[in-house]
């Protein structure tokens, strides 16, 4: 039937052939399903073909011609879906139908097309369908189903979906009951069909969401994030030797997208699901699970717990991604300023109501699942339509004030102690929030009241903030965090504090005056003269530790405790630190120098190492965000590189990474004292961009000792060039047409960076190769050129390669010699000189032998600029040596030094020492070089007549 039918289609009419999209061909397609209304395995393909051509035609329709609509709604067309279903036919018919409908609904984009295919309930039907979920393609196309279908919901669509004349809404009951699925692309779209359902801003359907699924479905999810961190904990705990690493990491990235999706759901900003979510939140979850187990680690107790860094680590977490307001400050209340007493007292409180309320601030399973919770309400809901006696519905409002004691006695003999708790929660749910509230709000006078009568004097303050003159208020969460600061073994705990504390002060949610409690300023904090004594010392202690030779302090700690430290004793009109706790950072200061002298070396890896490091800490600083989704630092912490934890986050290993981190904490603890004292840096980094020459940069080339070489690259391009060496660098210029004696620089490269060889057939020829400096220490280096120079004869080429050779070792000598000043190691000066250019005594002296071409390039609005004629290689790489003049004044400064002599290069008049030049080997009579078909000539002549030397 199937072959004949498509024959039929396809070639028995040519007219229907051409036009399938067609209100024609939709009355054909309605034919063939009224003749195939029962489905059997003959007819199978059939129908899902003509189910396929009919959601085509829909979608055409949609576009082109509305009739097409007019006639599925007319023939009440959905009736064959839905029966189609109903006959269970199969997995291929349901799959096929599933995705079909899904295709149709992401392609309508007109409204009254939507509105055809919603009406008479149809979709609904479908939804609440009984599907095989446990077939994977059904439950995929049926969940991205509703998931499309949450994507069309508005103030107008909606009323196709909620019902409130029944109180139901099926889109959203169905999609949450599979908020625990073990397949998490599933888990996902249930949370975005319910983030697509709570920004519907329908009063009625919210309303119905929180008295009938809201205290249910929240209650679960906290229960499910619960066990899903107890999960995490325990892979914490047996996995000391890091064997379990990939699942520890699913298991934090499945806690941070709970996290997200819960923000998600705060910042929405519906009022009364926020109470609801926050009060499970806090008195389900965060307080009863995360905070009492910062203190409570007696695994023996009747209430769950965690331990300690992992409970650090998720509050790090949650203060980082969650910003709403009252959550995040109750959070914090009870973490800077609260006792154990937020755990009992409410239960004190509560014992004289219910069995169920004495539950309240326990992380406890609910007594119903969520599909029973759900139909228990649907159930309440019919009865009440129907006015049938409510002796189940307990929570409606309506029902509350009416005698139904006996009722109850009912529920729970027939039900269960469980089934009544259920049904009193809900209920009662506005009581409690409002019960969290008002004791919210009582501590938060308290703790404001406090604070207030002991604010008089700076000392006072700082007393305060460390809890050292209160006796009668015990503050166990807030001394576990000062004490966790201390490092003399290691930092395990001391980097979840650290993180906590900046993740508290850099929430926007958490009102400032909290965090002044314990004088923690919050990240845009107003002027203050005053700063938490106890915390600093403690981040001081722990830079004392890092410069130690044996310390124990990962370089992620050290500089988290840097960024904390310039937050605390800083405010608008800068440092407010007191001169002791300087002396203290200071002698840190010290340290860190005298460890990194034991690791100063006279070889070439020590400067790779010292810059890379450098580099490194500038490009890529601490991204505490970043460091909270690694799982990797929840494990204690390692020396291996084996285990491919980042080297910030574990232990160094081998002289290698000894010296890399001694390095690093040099940096970070001189970074951090030259910030306090409000000094500028003046030595670092070692190679400055703005003093090197760059590409196409126009420089005075008079003086200058040039040698012609042709390039040829790797790719097989071949270009005249000059050779130039200075200090740092060596680059390829090519003249420039607009002054005589002038050059553009067609590439520059550090000398340092560089590789030359000879080429074993070609006594003029060099293979040279320049690395891109290392983005890390890990990292392949990059070539910026890899190019063969020839020469014109091999004399110039051994004076270039002697140059390039000479001029790398000299680079490179110098820069260590910057390296043993900033150590305050003593510093021989280098007489040795090198081809094209030598050291002067004041260069050396000043240890910054930098030359400056800023006054030698040319901006866009100088006339005298031109672009040259010759071809732009830019893959072409090369350095030049140039004098620093003043273009628009060259008189004055385009003058040789008259220390150096006629065959030197001139002084930078800028603030970097000058170097000398000696004269070039050899000289040729003339260089040619041609453009465009013309030929310049260069004599000898003209070249002495401006003081230079082309070779």
């Amino acid at each position: 039937m199937f072959g004949r039918s498509r024959s039929w289609v396809g070639g028995g009419h040519g007219k229907a052939a051409r036009s399938i999209h067609s209100l024609d061909h939709l009355k054909y397609m309605y034919h063939i399903l009224t003749k195939n209304t029962t489905v059997t395995d003959h007819n199978r393909n059939l129908l899902v073909e003509t189910i396929r051509s009919i959601t085509e035609i829909l979608i055409w329709g949609d576009q082109n011609d509305s009739s097409v609509f007019d006639f599925f709604l007319e023939k009440n067309m959905f009736v064959f879906f839905l029966n189609i279903l109903r006959q269970k036919s199969g997995r291929y018919v349901c799959v096929q139908l599933l995705q079909t409908l899904n295709i149709l609904f992401e392609n309508i984009s007109h409204e009254t097309s939507l509105y055809y295919l919603l009406s008479n309930n149809y979709v609904n039907s479908i939804i609440v369908h009984k599907f095989d979920f446990s077939d994977e393609e059904i439950m995929a196309y049926y969940i991205s189903f509703l998931k499309t279908l949450s994507l069309k919901l508005n103030n107008h669509t909606v009323h196709f979906f909620y019902n409130e004349h029944t109180n139901d809404f099926a889109l959203y009951t169905e999609a949450i009951k599979f908020f625990n699925h073990p397949e998490s692309m599933v888990r996902i779209a249930v949370r975005t069909i319910t983030l697509n359902v709570y920004k519907v801003d329908n009063q009625p359907m919210l309303h119905y969401i929180r008295d009938k699924t809201a205290v249910p479905y929240f209650s679960n999810l906290v229960w499910f994030i619960g066990s899903h961190v107890i999960e995490l904990d325990n892979c914490v705990q047996t996995d000391e030797e890091h064997r379990n690493r990939g699942k520890l990491s699913d298991l934090v990235a499945e806690h941070l997208d709970h996290l997200h999706y819960l923000n998600d759901i705060l910042i929405i900003n519906c009022e009364f699901l926020n109470d609801v979510l926050t009060d499970h939140l806090l008195n389900r979850l965060f307080l009863p699970l995360y905070v009492y187990s910062l203190v409570n680690q007696d695994k023996g107790g009747e209430r769950p717990k965690i331990s300690l860094q992992v409970s650090l680590y998720l509050l790090s977490q949650v203060f980082l991604i969650i910003h709403y307001a009252p959550l995040v400050n109750a959070l914090a209340e009870v973490i800077l300023n609260g006792d154990l007493s937020v755990f009992s007292s409410k239960v004190e409180q509560d014992i004289q109501k219910n069995s169920a309320k004495s539950s309240i601030r326990c992380f406890i399973k609910p007594t119903e699942t969520l599909e029973r919770s759900l139909e228990i309400n649907k159930q309440k809901g019919k009865k009440r339509v129907q006015k049938r006696p409510n002796y189940k519905n307990v929570g409606e409002e309506d029902e509350e004030e009416r005698g139904s004691e006996d009722n109850q006695d009912d529920v729970d003999k027939t039900k269960g102690t469980e089934a009544s708790s259920k049904g009193i929660k809900t209920s009662s749910e506005n009581e409690e929030i409002e019960m969290v509230i008002m004791e919210r709000c009582k501590l938060s006078e308290l703790s404001i009241s406090t604070v207030t009568e002991q604010n008089t004097t700076d000392e006072e303050k700082s007393a305060a903030a460390s809890g050292s003159e209160i006796t009668n208020w015990n503050r166990p969460f807030l001394d576990m965090v000062y004490n966790a600061l201390d490092c003399a073994e290691d930092d395990y705990y001391a980097l979840f504090v650290l993180c906590l504390l900046y993740a508290m002060s850099h929430n926007k949610g958490i009102d400032p005056v909290k965090l002044e409690r314990i004088q923690l300023p919050a990240q845009h904090a107003e002027e203050r003269n005053s700063y938490n004594h106890v915390l600093a010392e403690g981040l001081i202690r722990i830079m004392n530790y890092a410069a130690q030779p044996d310390g124990k302090i990962r370089l992620a700690t050290l500089e988290l405790g840097c960024l904390l430290l310039k937050q605390l004793v800083f405010s608008k009109n800068g440092s407010i630190i007191k001169d002791v706790h300087l002396a203290c950072l200071e002698g840190a200061r010290e340290e860190s120098v005298h460890l990194l002298r034991r690791f100063y070396k006279g070889e070439e890896i020590f400067l790779d190492m010292f810059e890379d490091e450098y580099r490194s800490m500038t490009i890529k600083p601490m991204n505490v965000e970043y460091l909270m989704m690694d799982a990797s630092i929840l494990l204690p912490p390692t020396g291996t590189p084996l285990t491919g934890i980042d080297f910030v986050k574990r232990l160094p290993c081998g002289d290698v990474e000894r010296t890399r981190r001694a390095i690093r904490v040099f940096f970070m603890l001189r970074s951090l004292s030259l910030h306090l004292r409000d000094e500028p840096e003046t030595q670092l980094p070692l190679t400055r961009e703005e003093d090197l020459i760059k590409t196409d940069d126009v420089l005075d080339l008079n003086n200058s000792d040039l040698i012609a070489c042709t390039v040829i690259t790797k790719d097989g391009g071949q270009v005249q060039r000059f050779l130039a060496v200075d200090i740092y660098q060596m680059s390829l210029v090519e003249p420039d047409v607009a002054r005589l004696g002038w050059g553009v620089v067609k590439f520059a490269g550090l000398l340092q960076d560089m590789q030359v060889t000879g080429v074993e057939d070609d006594s003029r020829a060099l293979n040279i190769i320049i690395h891109k400096p290392a983005s890390s220490p890990h990292s392949k280096p990059f070539p910026i050129l890899q190019a063969t120079f020839i020469f014109s004869d091999h004399i110039r080429c051994i004076i270039a390669k002697q140059r390039l050779a000479k001029g790398r070792i000299q680079a490179r000598r110098m820069k260590m010699q910057r390296i043993a000043a900033l150590l305050d190691l003593p510093v021989q000066p280098s007489t040795e000189v090198v081809m094209g250019f030598g050291h002067s005594s004041a260069a050396t002296a000043q240890h910054l032998p930098f030359r400056f071409y800023d006054q030698a390039r040319r901006g866009s609005s100088d006339p005298t600029v031109q672009r040259s004629v010759f071809a732009s290689v830019d893959k072409v790489p090369g350095f030049a040596v140039a004098q620093c003049i003043n273009q628009h004044n060259p008189s004055p400064l385009s003058s040789p030094s008259p220390s150096s002599g006629s065959g030197s290069t001139g002084r930078c008049d800028s603030v970097t020492a000058s170097s000398t030049s000696t004269p070039s080997v050899a000289q040729s009579p003339s260089v040619r070089s041609g453009r465009k078909g013309r030929r310049r000539v260069f004599s000898l002549s003209e070249a002495d007549s401006h003081g230079g030397h082309w070779v």
